[in-house]
């Protein structure tokens, strides 16, 4: 907000007087909070810090060790430099005493060699001191305006992110206080390099004050949480100590975020977004890159180096949509208690769903970890859920670039095995057999149009009479063509199941003793539930 010692020796009215930097140079970029005329030696104790003494000298010492004990004094309070005037008490050069006292206490030390007005000065000066104070009045009131519109917008935190990094013009990171990241934009920088072993070193940024800049990491860092319940921090990566206005956007982030935290309950939190949009991006990219692979591990999901095993969970009952969430809220429940089943499992794993019917997880373990016994502990722990659910498994792969094959293979088994019985904790393509195979196929019209054709006459009997032919189909079918059984399982006495069968053989045409018939009708039926 202020402007430097160097900015005020360009000033073309101190350019007058010739300036010349004797000592202290590497302060030239301290900022000049003030002007101040002094031409008294005990000075030190009147002024508050920051300030550019503008001095003639007329009143200094000569004796070196005086001449020592004003620069400290100068030192101690902190001003910005000491410009003096080389016409009335010093009229070629400073004493050395002098020089070296400001050198020793890095206090840049100015000689001006022709005679200025210091009024001039102060006015030019303070002018920009003020015009600076007021700039930065206008920067703020922007600010609370920019990011009270985005918390009444309920704004996503990707969109919080983007506004920090337009007022900041540095990479930001959301992250949970267990130091997963929730969301970053890179500031066009390399994502990759921005994440990079997020974890370890986020986990050693440690402040003592809800805002802070942290010199070692060169992060400002802020905590993001509300009614005494912080759930994150807001990191903005910054090469030097951050101006105050950036701190005053990264706190009125950290509002906006945690209002939309608190508006946003009854949808899915940024963990579970930030786990939806990896995982999104490996079932539609074939070969993952370099980013997706650093956003995973800075999720504390590393896909390198593991066993990756795709999972699908899928509810046995409709996920019916909320009208005011954009959320189901079966699979929402479904995908909060699958990621708290992971957590204690202790298994690293992305869990999100990434369409309206399953809950997506990727598995992530240690190449000794045993893969059945993880499904076993997780399908256990979701077992006891008030949600019905089916687990399905793919297969067990070694690179990221395979994951999304297994991924889809669970996908696909898991919307196969929810017609199958609930005999099985975990589902895998060898346990589904012909319903996997036509799961595959589900997609293909011409599987529809079969299963339209040798089924369409009986559906519709059945909806025009209210008959329930159809079941009574599948219970001989299912049944292998045993009467006896598939009547005990109709809960129908056999006499009128026998005539069930009998419309039925009279309404599709084709004796349902044939094996063939029997096999064609059963597909159709599996075919027709996948559709």
């Amino acid at each position: 907000m202020y402007p430097t010692v160097a900015e005020v020796l360009a000033l073309p009215v101190v350019r007058q007087g010739r300036p010349r930097v004797v000592a202290g140079s590497p302060g030239l970029g301290s900022g000049v909070r003030w002007v101040h005329v002094a031409e008294v030696a005990d000075i030190g104790h009147l002024l508050k810090g920051g300030e550019l003494v503008l001095t003639t000298g007329v009143a200094l010492p000569d004796d070196p060790r005086a001449l020592g004990d004003y620069m400290d004094d100068l030192a101690d309070a902190g001003v910005a430099g000491l410009v003096v005037e080389l016409i009335r008490h010093w009229n070629h050069a400073l004493p050395s005493a002098l020089i070296e006292a400001a050198e020793a206490n890095g206090i840049p030390l100015v000689t001006l060699s022709r005679e200025t007005r210091f009024v001039s000065v102060s006015e030019a000066v303070n002018g920009l001191i003020v015009d600076a104070q007021i700039a930065e009045l206008r920067a703020a009131e922007q600010v609370h305006q920019t990011f009270t519109e985005l918390t009444v917008a309920g704004a996503e935190p990707a969109t919080v992110l983007r506004e920090v990094v337009r007022l900041t013009g540095r990479p930001t990171v959301l992250e949970t206080l267990s130091h997963e990241v929730l969301a970053y934009d890179a500031a066009g920088t390399d994502p990759g390099e921005l994440l990079a072993s997020w974890l370890s070193r986020s986990r050693n940024v440690h402040l003592g004050e809800r805002t802070g800049y942290h010199t070692e990491s060169g992060w400002l860092v802020t905590v993001v949480g509300a009614r005494g319940h912080d759930w994150g921090r807001l990191v903005v990566v910054a090469d030097e100590p951050p101006p105050h206005r950036h701190v005053v956007v990264v706190e009125r982030a950290a509002s906006a975020l945690a209002v939309h935290r608190l508006v946003a309950r009854d949808t899915d939190g940024p963990e579970r977004q930030a786990h939806r949009a990896v995982l999104a991006q490996l079932l539609a990219c074939p070969v993952p890159s370099a980013e997706l692979l650093a956003r995973a591990s800075a999720l504390g999901v590393p896909l390198t180096g593991r066993q990756l095993v795709g999972v699908a969970i899928r509810p046995r009952l409709t996920a019916a949509r909320d009208p005011a969430s954009s959320v189901p809220p079966v699979l929402r429940d479904l995908a909060e208690a699958a990621s708290l089943a992971a957590r204690r499992a202790k298994v690293s794993a992305l869990v999100a769903f990434v369409d309206e019917l399953t809950v997506h997880a990727l598995l992530s373990l240690s190449p000794q970890a045993t893969v059945d016994a993880v499904l076993g502990r997780l399908s256990a722990d979701l077992k006891p859920s008030r949600i019905p659910n089916v687990l399905a498994a793919g297969t067990t792969v070694d690179s990221p670039a395979h994951a999304r094959r297994s991924l889809v293979e669970a996908a696909q088994v898991a919307a196969a095995a929810l017609h199958a019985p609930a005999d099985r904790a975990v589902h895998r393509l060898e346990d589904v057999r012909l319903r996997g195979l036509l799961q595959l196929l589900a997609d293909d019209e011409r599987v529809r149009a079969f299963s339209a054709r040798e089924l369409g006459p009986l559906l519709s009997r059945d909806a025009a009479s209210g008959t329930r032919l159809v079941q009574a189909l599948r219970h001989y079918c299912e049944h292998g063509g045993n009467k006896s059984a598939a009547a005990a399982a109709a809960h129908t006495s056999r006499t009128a199941y026998y005539q069930q069968l009998g419309r039925i053989e009279q309404i599709l045409g084709v004796p349902l003793e044939d094996p063939e018939s029997m096999l064609s009708l059963y597909v159709a039926l599996l075919a027709h539930d996948l559709s």
